[in-house]
């Protein structure tokens, strides 16, 4: 798997979950999804297409939010997390993913860094650290479209333009390596956040998003606290290692500013 995943920058695995496990994870994510929904309705209605932080207090109660803990870190899923990110893999986050209101708007190309890189460190981002998607459908769907192997090479030209919206492209027109992999429920497809890919719009999506990564401060100095697992609920985990790394590095991270604040 893990060959596969460095050649092509996405792995599949169909059938991952179980229909019971779907159905559980199903009832959270629509729990999730309706609160969420009443509390964002302009952004929903106006062009939102997913939210974050699931694993919050702020819309599930503790036993909802330990559910998806013990998913997260579980004995199937940690296996592969601990395979793709050999050495102190971290928790980043989590995101649910569904249709836009507008039935007419559109879905488009793109790498996760552009929204908080130039593009010079875009580049220099596809050499070093990977944040690595792990998507689950509640629903079937009409899955995601990627270009494989852009999570370790640049655009073409055609893929820039298009990605970019420059010399006449358009972010949502297709591109000639696109590669369309169709979801079902209880499929796994893990990817690059790197890769150039976009999410296809139609049917049910309901797409529940793990992000992992390696132990890299910039990143994870940003994870909300109030989206880790206490204590007692990661003891009772089978592999909480992910939680632990990423709650030790922030606590470094807070260190580290606290001295420097003292200092000046």
């Amino acid at each position: 798997m893990k060959e596969s995943y460095q050649k092509q920058g996405y792995v599949l695995i169909r059938h991952f979950l179980s229909d019971n496990e779907v159905l559980e994870l199903r009832t959270i994510l629509n729990e999730f999804h309706h609160l969420w929904q009443q509390e964002n309705a302009s952004f929903y209605a106006d062009k939102a297409v997913n939210s974050a932080y699931l694993t919050s207090n702020k819309f599930l109660n503790n036993e909802q939010r330990n559910r998806l803990f013990r998913f997260i870190g579980s004995e199937k899923v940690m296996t592969l997390v601990n395979e793709l990110i050999p050495q102190q893999p971290c928790f980043l986050n989590t995101q649910l993913f569904f249709n836009p209101v507008n039935e007419k708007q559109c879905n488009y190309w793109h790498r996760d860094p552009q929204y908080h890189l130039s593009i010079e460190q875009q580049k220099a981002a596809l050499a070093s650290f990977d944040v690595i998607h792990f998507r689950l459908p509640a629903l079937d769907e009409p899955g995601v479209e990627l270009i494989p192997g852009t999570h370790k090479r640049w655009d073409s030209a055609e893929e820039f333009d298009v990605r970019l919206e420059q010399n006449g492209g358009k972010n949502n027109q297709p591109l000639s390596k696109g590669k369309t992999i169709k979801l079902c429920a209880g499929d796994l497809l893990i990817f690059s956040a790197n890769m150039i890919h976009r999410g296809l719009y139609g049917m049910d999506r309901l797409a529940f998003d793990i992000l992992f990564c390696p132990s890299e401060p910039s990143i994870i100095e940003f994870v909300s606290d109030d989206c880790l697992p206490s204590k007692s609920t990661m003891a009772a985990l089978d592999d909480s290692s992910a939680f632990i790394n990423t709650i030790k590095l922030k606590a470094e991270i807070k260190k580290q500013h606290s001295e420097c604040d003292h200092k000046t």
